[in-house]
């Protein structure tokens, strides 16, 4: 009996104990939440009174609308320009917090163009990626000396991510989807076999209107994207080649090598040590027929 009466003592010590404890952890929370609600609050006011003293925020955002335009236009030097220029306008605000300014939007920015990406129907797997990506570059890569070097790689990583997006033009509406779906899988280990089972067509059938209005085969085209894809890994990640070769699905590094350097010009070690050389760019050929 007084073992009974003990422990119910203890559980009911042990409940006012953990409703103690939640009010205070609640009270607790209440104060912190008010405290970041109220530095918000003084920040915003701050900066407002800032901004009046700033005559250049419509200019700001007018660069903003031409940048976004010209990304969207796949117009890589004027887009670099446009950039360049809002690095001059965050120079002027920002004084000696700068390059912070720089870092935070080049983020923003990387946020906007994911949400076009989305609006025009990128996977949402692959934009949230895109997104991720620019971030990490952002935070790992971009460095005092030189960012404006990695504010032109931005545009261009930009510029390639949306020119997946255009949508192909052939008269073969299968082939159109094929394309689009390539670009979207491209990391995926397919095969012309894969692609034929997705779109319920025999892989003569595939393979020979694919090189009927396209130019060339579709083990091409996969090369194509999947070394197109390669360089952003080589430039910006710290990933071995023989781990890129292996998430491209390439039978083994020097296949990978030699299919680099066919398209490229140099091979992939080559490519990662010259950061100036140009990215391979493919271009859909005109329709044939």
């Amino acid at each position: 009996m007084h073992e009974l009466i003990l422990m119910s003592l203890i559980d009911c010590f042990g409940l006012l104990q953990n409703a103690y404890l939640s009010e205070r952890w609640g009270f607790y929370m209440l104060q912190h939440q008010y405290s970041i609600s109220e530095a918000i609050s003084k920040r915003y006011f701050q900066e407002i009174e800032t901004m009046n003293r700033y005559d250049g925020i419509e200019t700001f955002y007018e660069i903003e609308a031409q940048l976004i335009r010209e990304i969207y236009q796949l117009e890589t030097e004027a887009a670099k320009e446009s950039l360049r220029a809002l690095i001059d306008l965050l120079s002027e605000r920002s004084g000696k917090h700068f390059f912070r300014a720089v870092r935070h939007y080049f983020i923003v920015l990387s946020s906007v163009v994911t949400r076009k990406l989305i609006d025009n129907q990128a996977p949402l797997k692959k934009a949230f990626a895109f997104n991720s990506a620019c971030v990490q570059m952002v935070d790992e890569r971009m460095n005092d000396a030189e960012f404006l070097q990695f504010a032109d790689d931005l545009v261009e990583f930009y510029i390639y991510v949306i020119s997946e997006r255009k949508q192909p033009s052939y008269k073969h509406q299968t082939v159109n989807r094929v394309i689009m779906f390539i670009d979207d899988e491209v990391e995926t280990d397919l095969s012309v076999e894969d692609i034929a089972l997705h779109f319920s067509i025999s892989t003569s059938h595939l393979s020979r209107i694919f090189k009927e209005h396209v130019g060339i085969t579709l083990v091409e085209y996969l090369n194509v994207r999947r070394v197109e894809e390669s360089q952003y890994y080589l430039r910006h990640t710290a990933k071995s080649i023989s781990n890129i070769s292996e998430q491209f699905h390439f039978c083994n590094q020097s296949y990978y090598t030699r299919i680099f350097k066919k398209y490229v010009g140099l091979t992939p070690k080559h490519f990662r040590d010259q950061p100036d050389h140009e990215y391979f760019r493919f271009q859909l050929p005109e329709r044939l027929v």
